[in-house]
């Protein structure tokens, strides 16, 4: 039994002794390839960390520098965006602009001094739709600076605003005012309104040297009016002449109805109810009503115009009964050019230069530098 057992057991040393040389092999040829590791990378361990953090450096710079980039130029984006609401469109450059213009507030009584682009581009966002095609707005913004220029050169040396901003001058109104008018499209609107104006920038309408006296209206019967027959005054560059676009014009018919007393009350004449009462009408060439005799008294076609608040003094009158109704076509004095004539030769394709000269008879379009330098001059 004694030696039945040692020979057992020397078998089972035997065993345990090849596991254990077994392990020692496996652990030396591990050892091995750490060897031949790190021979191959001549650093061992801190090179692998060396490059693995050159590595990450790689991956990850990149990433930091575009980051901030791209989210600057959301923050521009954004002030871009938000700048509606907070400053006027910068594409007027009025810079060390030497012309300023001197404006009578109607609601504040004071006089604000505006620059002269300035000026006008708020004075064209009043005059003229700024849906209207970009040519017939150029030809807006020549006529509203020349007619400032004119009225500044004639001025003189006279204390005083140069202009209101009524009707009475050119209605102008600042850019709060504008603001509030055209709400979420303001930039949109007065930018057109700037582009058609910078475009035109220190160029007014001349003849014989001197800046014109450029009226202009709303909507023509089909012609334009001489000067004339509705001012005391003849321009040579205001004649009649045809305007056949004014008949899209939504101004273009208008019906109003007075009563005998009110027409009576507003004219100055005595106006019998329940009787027929006896009309006149004489005629200018453009067909505008030149002299109306009622009640024993004539008038001019501007006069019942002006007094009666039509829109036209193309009108005919109707008598029913103890009123009279009052037809007209156009809106506006007629003199000059047609605002909706002007964007209608601007849709058929016709440049700024061709409305102006189409309106006003043999002008030219001159710099302000050359037609009125003291003007420019002014400090």
């Amino acid at each position: 039994m004694k030696k039945s057992w040692n020979t057992k057991h020397n078998k089972n040393w035997k065993i345990k002794q090849k596991i254990l040389q077994k392990k020692n092999l496996q652990q030396n040829k591990q050892k091995t390839i750490m060897k031949t590791q790190n021979q191959r990378h001549p650093f061992g361990k801190p090179f692998l960390f060396i490059f693995t953090c050159l590595l990450l450096m790689m991956l990850v710079l990149p990433t930091l520098i575009v980051v901030p980039s791209a989210s600057k130029k959301e923050v521009v984006d954004s002030v871009e965006k938000a700048q509606p609401e907070n400053k006027e469109p910068t594409s007027m450059n009025d810079e060390g602009e030497a012309v300023t213009v001197s404006v009578m507030r109607n609601q504040t009584d004071k006089i604000e001094d505006i620059p002269l682009e300035t000026y006008v581009s708020r004075v064209v966002a009043n005059e003229m739709p700024a849906e209207f095609e970009l040519e017939a707005l150029k030809a807006q913004s020549l006529a509203a600076r020349t007619y400032i220029v004119n009225q500044m050169l004639h001025q003189g040396k006279t204390k005083g605003p140069d202009v209101t901003d009524t009707t009475a001058d050119q209605v102008y109104s600042d850019d709060t005012e504008l603001r509030e008018r055209w709400g979420k499209n303001y930039r949109s609107k007065m930018e057109k309104v700037q582009e058609a104006v910078q475009a035109t920038k220190g160029k007014i309408l001349t003849y014989n040297q001197a800046p014109i006296f450029p009226a202009y209206f709303s909507t023509s019967n089909g012609y334009t009016e001489n000067s004339e027959d509705y001012w005391d005054n003849e321009h040579p560059y205001l004649r009649s002449v045809k305007s056949p676009w004014d008949k899209e014009s939504p101004k273009f018919l208008d019906q109003q109805t007075l009563s005998l007393q009110e027409v009576g009350k507003q004219l100055g004449v005595s106006l019998a109810s329940s009787t027929q009462i006896p009309l006149e009408i004489t005629r200018t060439n453009s067909n505008r009503v030149k002299a109306l005799t009622i009640g024993g008294e004539t008038f001019s076609g501007r006069k019942v115009r002006e007094q009666l608040n039509l829109r036209s003094n193309d009108f005919t009158v109707t008598q029913k009964g103890d009123y009279l109704i009052f037809k007209t076509k156009g809106f506006g004095h007629g003199v000059g050019m047609s605002q909706y004539g002007a964007n209608g030769m601007a849709k058929e394709g016709k440049t700024y230069e061709d409305i102006v000269k189409h309106y006003y008879q043999d002008v030219d379009i001159s710099s302000l530098e050359e037609t009125a330098p003291t003007l420019v001059t002014k400090k």
